[in-house]
């Protein structure tokens, strides 16, 4: 939509209408009424899963959870994966296990278990009875992270849980878990204590009485992880689950451990592995520790040898750490890291596998059928990978679960979007491809500069430049660099070019954490800011950079050493104390608002000049808190929007603030949000057009405000549970867009009916709202792609959004959808929804396409072909012709009420031809669809007679003495022929591609001309006019050798038919 001032003017009022408290828009508009208002995926190629699992001696299905994109199936080895748990709450599945008694019964664990920074929760465990298709909350909601399951070989309805819990603080619901009734109640069997969960539980598989389990000291937060302590340990239960018993001494470690996974084969489960996390016998805290990552028993964990000391089998081991040994061999061992080893001598020597043999990395869960070790199902960062050759080759397969970091768009028409995918580079991609088969392929998907943490920020002037933070793999000192997509180069701008891999935050001049922000300025597009403990800023292209502020945080230094316990992990992920949001004032340059992932907000109103601390202006401000995102407002430089989180602390709420002085005060505006473990706050952003019109994104939810965030409704439609880690409002297409992690990028086409709901809209019965501008868009050619690749994106239609709204009292009314030229000529009619609220239909600019021909014969030569009940095939269709640029007028009918709004049509700013052109080109087609409509016609008139005399030979056949009439009927039908013969080929069946056996007519060429013609905005040929007026006069032609038939030749037989008492022969105008 385009906006004059005047309206402008009438949207603020509006706004500042439907912002009134106690105002219906805010009270009374629910999701319901925003069920039109669907999202599409994009993109890009995804990555992570957390968990897999497959059904003994059936290679053909698999189960695979994503970390944070749902729960997905196969039901062909492989070749197509389906969702299968949309519809719940969270979308991390950390745990899977299907049940070997009965396939049907499958559990999944949520919470991811492998432990680093920007890993979710979950909200207990679910479980399936049909295979997938439906499931059941069964409870467990604050266990956090389900790191296993055990399902009993052959009661399914007892069941171990292993809960690790979410790890962020203190809490009582670690441990394992057993159930004896499928999950209607629970026994807390194993606890340790409230710092220690469960990482690890396995049965034996040759007798379901004894289990061990791994327990895990770990605790997370945003400043650091401290894995390891006295509450780790190994335990073995010898009844059932009901009692264990803590295993010491005999050869394991004596020191305080970590991280524990332990595995064991069905070949001989008196052969136990545990890979245990030492600290490699580097002191920690000040203290020895132990060395050493594989510990094996012989005598089912009686006693124990250190076996490898290598850290290749544990790697980075909060985050990997695990085990699997091969069901038929007890001495072949698989180790996950980020790459994949193996051991065929129990562990005592290895190898890393590479090429064919590993396939991604970043591995995370193994499953092998227990009555097969050849084949296995891997999840890693890359995907799902499954070999039936015993891991010397893998079927690679990459869902669209892309967790992405933030989400930018650019101001190119059509526009790009951009981000940073966890393990992956920055990508860059259509948000319309302009393809027809209107799919985004992976390949439209390119590198920005590599990295898979920060931002991707592009030049609000010059979509060509990128600008993209955290490249590299990681923050590695805080990478800034400067892409041009004319060159697809880019040039690294660094502020401070020191690597800080295996550095704590403490020890460095500028603490770069693993995904800081980065801001091209609104006002001046050569201004480009970035953040670590200082706010950043370059005015030459990152030649060099100017420190504009003081460190605006704690410089907390307890909160800068080492992280990850005894296994120390320092990738910038957990450094504390930075400025982890940061936005500039788009009403007024050098405003700035600042927050940092220690809790503190300032604001500066000088250019960075100063800055006041305005930390201690919220209400209830949650300790230790992540400032996540900060939006200043368009519309007044003392207004500002905040969202605040602190799960990493054990806090699970929603913060959500307004500012409209600078922060010197700020209102608390949750109302609304869902009280959930996943209901913490991502991002906010504010709509461009309207004001008071906000979005705001959880870890599972989006929300929207129609009154500055006072009362917020759930917009969920078909947009996953994953977390809403950005959003951004592209504002020449009305378009959100939102970054999600763990289903990459959607985008909800065309806002306008939200901009346009107020109080007034809302009270009546329909309204039919301004539509926004729409572009008619030329297709561009495709590139190679892979047929049915799960990751493609959708592009959106080609085509203009028609919004409008209906009450409760119209709905379900027939409603009437009619497009006008700008001479009151109708060109297209539509039926369209009439639910409560807001209802869309799309016009592709086209008319509704002219009416072909019904054939009532037999091809010619096809005595076979079967016309069915109604003896009728149809001739093909006529193309709808596509309307040019330029005004049109939309009315709606709905009831006894006709409402009207004008759409501009705008061309394609990429397109070569000129008004002129198109217009030379419009009127081309609208001659060859009059002569496709003669043809047509005249065909139509051919097949209604052959079809009587048809019918009328068969009838004097039965009755005998006419064959004069039956020899002159043939003669008729002959004669017929040879007209029809000369529009449309009457040999083609439309069976085997039997076009390509005889030469096509004239009809048949008309629709060949037409698809020349109208390629693109092209004026046409002088060869496209000189066919149009050879295939016209064949088809004027026709149309005078049948007139004259009928009037003189038919017009005898119908004579003699009266004669003789028999029905006459009549043409359909007749």
């Amino acid at each position: 939509m385009s906006f004059s001032a005047k309206n402008f003017m009438t949207i603020l009022l509006l706004a500042a209408t439907a912002s009134l408290p106690g105002d219906a828009s805010s009270q009374s508009v629910s999701g319901q009424h925003l069920g039109a208002l669907g999202f599409r995926h994009i993109g890009v190629v995804g990555n992570r899963i957390a968990s897999v699992s497959g059904v003994t001696n059936n290679p053909l299905v698999y189960y695979a959870g994503a970390a944070a994109g749902g729960l997905w199936k196969t039901e062909d080895g492989g070749n197509f994966w389906r969702p299968i748990f949309d519809d719940q709450d969270t979308h991390s599945i950390g745990a899977l296990a299907v049940s070997s008694s009965d396939n049907n019964v499958v559990w999944a664990g949520t919470g991811e278990p492998h432990i680093r920074s920007n890993v979710t929760v979950g909200d207990g465990v679910y479980k399936s009875t049909d295979a997938g298709e439906t499931w059941h909350h069964m409870g467990l909601e604050e266990t956090g992270r389900i790191s296993r399951i055990v399902i009993h070989p052959t009661d399914p309805s007892i069941v171990f849980i292993a809960a690790l819990g979410h790890g962020h603080s203190a809490q009582q619901e670690r441990g394992i878990y057993k159930t004896t009734d499928g999950g209607e109640t629970w026994d807390h069997v194993l606890f340790v204590d409230e710092n220690t969960g469960a990482s690890s539980v396995i049965m034996d598989p040759n007798n379901p009485r004894i289990l061990f389990a791994g327990m895990w000291q770990i605790l997370i937060n945003t400043w650091g992880r401290q894995s390891g302590g006295p509450g780790s340990a190994i335990y073995k239960s010898e009844d059932g689950g009901e009692t264990w018993n803590r295993l010491s001494g005999h050869g394991l470690p004596t020191l305080p451990v970590g991280k524990i996974d332990i595995c064991m084969s069905a070949a001989n489960s008196q052969r136990v592995y545990s890979l245990i996390e030492t600290g490699d016998g580097v002191p920690w805290n000040g203290a020895i520790t132990e060395s050493g990552e594989l510990w094996r028993s012989d005598d089912g964990g009686q006693e124990w040898q250190l076996v490898n000391h290598s850290r290749d089998l544990g790697g980075r081991t909060a985050y990997y750490n695990n085990c699997r040994v091969t069901p038929d061999d007890e001495n072949e061992v698989f180790f996950l890291t980020a790459g994949i080893a193996r051991s065929y001598d129990g562990g005592l020597t290895y190898i890393n596998h590479s090429g064919r043999q590993r396939s991604g990395g970043d591995y995370h869960d193994l499953w092998f059928d227990p009555a097969n070790g050849d084949r296995m199902v891997i999840g890693n960062d890359q995907g799902v990978h499954i070999s039936e050759n015993r891991g010397q080759s893998y079927r690679a397969v990459e869902l669209p679960v892309g967790q992405m970091y933030h989400v930018t768009a650019d101001n190119a028409v059509p526009y790009n979007v951009m981000g940073n995918r966890q393990d992956g580079p920055s990508y860059r991609g259509p948000s319309n491809p302009l393809y027809d088969n209107g799919r985004i392929p992976r390949g439209d998907w390119h590198q920005v500069g590599g990295g898979e943490s920060g931002f991707a920020t592009p030049d609000p002037t010059d979509s060509d430049i990128v600008w993209s933070s955290a490249s590299g793999a990681g923050a590695v000192g805080g990478i800034v660099v400067r892409h041009d997509q004319k060159t697809r180069q880019f040039r690294n701008v660094e502020v401070w070019p020191e690597g800080t891999v295996g550095w704590h935050a403490e020890d460095l001049k500028y603490r770069f954490q693993w995904t800081f922000p980065l801001l091209v300025s609104s006002h001046d597009n050569n201004t480009v800011y970035v953040t670590s403990q200082h706010v950043h800023r370059t005015q030459n292209g990152g030649q060099s950079w100017d420190v504009i502020s003081p460190d605006l945080t704690t410089n907390d230094k307890s909160r800068q050493g080492i992280s990850g316990g005894l296994t120390p992990d320092n990738l910038g992920v957990e450094y504390c104390c930075v400025i982890y949001s940061f936005d500039e004032s788009r009403a007024e340059q050098g405003v700035f608002y600042a927050g940092s992932n220690d809790g503190m907000v300032h604001v500066s109103r000088d250019n960075g000049g100063t800055w006041n601390d305005v930390t201690g202006n919220f209400p209830d401000w949650p300790e230790d808190g992540v400032v996540r995102g900060i939006h200043a407002s368009k519309w007044d430089a003392a207004k500002a929007y905040l969202v605040v989180e602190a799960h990493q602390v054990g806090n699970f709420g929603a913060y959500i603030y307004r500012t409209e002085d600078y922060g010197e005060t700020w209102t608390k505006i949750t109302n609304g949000i869902s009280d959930h473990i996943l209901s913490f706050t991502r991002d906010i952003v504010e709509d461009p057009v309207r004001p008071g019109l906000l979005y705001v994104g959880t870890e599972n939810r989006l929300y929207v405000s129609l009154n500055d965030g006072d009362n917020w409704i759930e917009w969920t439609n078909n947009l996953p549970a994953s977390p809403k880690y950005g959003l951004v409002v592209q504002e020449h297409f009305g378009d959100l867009v939102i970054g999600t992690y763990g289903r990459g990028f959607w985008i909800m086409d065309d806002l306008s009916p939200l901009q346009q709901l107020d109080q007034e809209v809302f009270n009546s019965s329909a309204h039919l709202f301004e539509p926004r501008d729409a572009y008619r868009f030329n297709p561009r050619t495709a590139p190679a792609v892979m047929t049915n690749d799960q990751s493609d994106g959708e592009g959106p239609s080609n085509a203009a959004l028609i919004n409008y709204w209906v009450g409760e009292e119209m709905a379900g009314f027939e409603a009437t959808v009619r497009i006008w030229d700008a001479d009151g000529k109708m060109i297209r009619e539509m039926d369209g929804p009439s639910n409560t609220g807001i209802n869309r239909i799309e016009w592709d600019f086209r008319d509704g396409g002219g009416q072909a021909a019904t054939l009532r014969t037999k091809p010619k030569y096809a005595d076979w072909y079967d016309l069915g009940s109604d003896r009728e095939r149809s001739a093909g269709s006529i193309a709808a012709l596509r309307y040019p640029p330029g005004t049109y007028t939309v009315t709606l009918e709905i009831g006894s009420q006709d409402f009207s709004q004008t759409l501009n049509v705008i061309k394609d700013p990429n397109s070569e031809g000129s008004m002129n052109d198109i217009m030379a080109q419009f009127d081309l087609a609208q001659k060859i669809r009059a002569d496709q409509m003669l043809a047509s016609e005249t065909v139509n008139r051919i097949e209604w007679v052959r079809r009587q005399l048809y019918d009328l030979i068969d009838i004097m056949d039965d009755q005998g003495g006419s064959e004069d009439l039956v020899e002159t009927a043939g003669t008729i039908d002959a004669a017929l022929v040879v007209i029809e013969d000369e529009l449309l080929q009457l040999q083609v069946t439309g069976t085997g591609q039997d076009q390509v056996r005889y030469p096509g007519k004239a009809l048949e060429r008309l629709n060949y001309l037409l698809g020349g013609v109208t390629t693109a905005d092209f004026r046409p040929t002088d060869q496209h006019i000189e066919v149009q007026a050879i295939l016209r006069d064949i088809a004027n032609d026709a149309k005078l050798d049948l007139d004259a038939l009928l009037e003189n030749e038919l017009s005898e037989f119908n004579e003699a038919l009266t004669e003789r008492g028999l029905n006459l022969l009549v043409s359909p105008e007749e």
